[in-house]
């Protein structure tokens, strides 16, 4: 199912993986202060529409198997990182499962300062 109507239907959205969902992430923004993603600090104050906004992101997205509701799965993140991301997969240091055949140059880390690399 595509559209707005499947997104509200996410595991963790409804159902049981909802109250754990929520729970985990109220530890994470609680105890995370790095973007996953791009590994620079998130200003929790700062609320949605800001695309440097906190959010929650599946390392594994949920349509690519991850769990919805494992704290495992789920790191802080800035609201414009995660769209960036969307479900695509990266190897990082966290999660060495992902096969290295699916790392492409559109789906790595933004941690990295690609001025110094200048010719």
């Amino acid at each position: 199912m595509k559209g707005p109507l499947s997104m509200t239907l996410r595991a963790d959205r409804i159902g049981q993986h909802r109250v754990a969902f929520e729970k985990n992430k109220k530890i994470i923004l609680k105890t995370q202060s790095v973007c996953g993603i791009c590994g620079r600090p998130v200003d929790k104050r700062l609320k949605y529409p800001d695309p440097m906004s906190a959010v929650i992101d599946h390392i594994i997205p949920i349509n690519k198997g991850g769990h919805p509701s494992d704290m495992d799965n789920l790191q802080l993140a800035h609201w414009s990182c995660n769209r960036q991301k969307s479900d695509k997969l990266f190897k990082n240091k966290e999660n060495k499962s992902v096969d290295v055949k699916t790392i492409g140059n559109r789906n790595l880390p933004q941690s990295l300062d690609w001025s110094k690399y200048r010719s």
